[in-house]
């Protein structure tokens, strides 16, 4: 019997003795393939080495302020002195944080000569870095991924009533409602108006919706200023209102009208008024401190209004307040960041000094009128 008999032989022998058939060894490889593909995946997930940024990445690394999509960092255009995340599959030593140069160039380590960045794409970048390692013979296959981390070019600023004002880069399109989660909302004394004002790129873009503008009901100060009703925005979400931001734009969200009422009340406090056209008075602001304590000296109740032209920089106006109470004298209507004090007949103190009491009533609780 030649080699070739023995052979088949052997194989019958091995399906008749009861050995795994060829059919059933391929099936167990690739069932072990199949079964080990999710452990290798997370080993490379866990381990030193980051993984490209491709479109199933991106969303796991963290992006720089009000980054909004990976089309649109990759159609951002580098500018000077922005700030460059750029990582290189291992390499180490060239995985950093890089700021262009006011010539626009950045100096990567080990290479002979600076590598321009301004003009290029973040996909640009990372093309222009990877040859340049090829050419040096220093990396045969490099993949390099570039992330713009900050750029004060392409950046909107706000201000004003806000929790957390800054300056925040921009990379894709962005809302005013953007704008103001990355400023981690409104504050407490927050009034019902913002205003945006336009960079020049704001201008352009947004010049042929003027029109769309005013229809709205939002007054325009000058071409490149846009008043917002914050409360139609938040509590009625009006799409229309929710304007498009560009980079260069401003947004200061203006605070309300204040009003504090401090000395012998039963919460004292500063209370909120809903817009700049409501009127609070001294009978309003007394029933929101919950009336007077029995304590309280009303006859020498005070008004200590702000005043540049006054003597360190306030007023103090004596109210009848008795007479207010007893309907005898007309109620008096109070302007904003008015403090009215109603001193304690126990208190040593015949009357509060001006400025103590501001500083006092910078400290109060502020109270939003529902």
């Amino acid at each position: 019997m030649d080699s070739h008999s023995n052979l088949r032989s052997k194989r019958c022998l091995s399906c008749s003795s009861g050995l795994y058939p060829t059919g059933m060894v391929l099936s167990i490889l690739c069932g072990a393939i199949f079964l080990g593909t999710p452990g290798i995946l997370a080993a490379q997930a866990e381990g030193p080495a980051r993984v490209p940024n491709t479109d199933s990445t991106q969303s796991k690394r963290p992006l720089a302020p009000a980054a909004q999509s990976a089309q649109g960092m990759q159609d951002y255009i580098i500018c000077a002195d922005d700030e460059l995340d750029i990582y290189v599959m291992d390499v180490p030593e060239l995985s950093r944080i890089y700021r262009v140069s006011p010539t626009g160039m950045i100096a990567v380590p080990l290479l002979s000569k600076e590598v321009t960045a301004v003009g290029l794409t973040p996909g640009q970048l990372a093309q222009a870095i990877g040859d340049q390692l090829r050419s040096a013979g220093m990396v045969n296959h490099p993949n390099v991924t570039v992330q713009v981390k900050e750029s004060r070019l392409h950046s909107i600023a706000i201000s004003g009533a806000v929790n957390k004002p800054q300056i925040y880069s921009i990379f894709g399109k962005t809302t005013l409602l953007d704008a103001i989660s990355q400023a981690q909302g409104l504050s407490s004394d927050a009034g019902n108006t913002a205003i945006i004002t336009r960079g020049e790129e704001g201008n352009r873009m947004a010049g042929t919706n003027q029109t769309n503008d005013t229809k709205s009901g939002n007054p325009l100060l000058n071409p490149d200023t846009v008043l917002v009703d914050l409360k139609r925005l938040m509590e009625d979400g009006d799409p229309a209102l929710n304007y498009d931001l560009y980079a260069g734009d401003r947004v200061t969200v203006q605070r309300a009208g204040i009003v504090y009422v401090m000395g012998a009340v039963n919460r004292a406090g500063g209370f909120v008024l809903k817009d700049d056209r409501e009127q609070m008075t001294i009978l309003k602001a007394l029933a929101l401190a919950d009336n007077i304590k029995s304590t309280a000296d009303a006859r020498r109740t005070l008004i200590i209004r702000k005043s540049p032209k006054a003597a360190g920089g306030s007023q103090e106006i004596p109210v009848e307040l008795q007479k207010i109470l007893s309907g005898r004298e007309k109620d008096r209507v109070l302007l904003a960041n008015d403090i009215l004090f109603i001193p304690d007949s126990a208190s040593k103190k015949a009357l509060f000094r001006a400025g103590e009491a501001m500083a006092q009533a910078a400290a109060l609780f502020v109270y939003r009128i529902p």
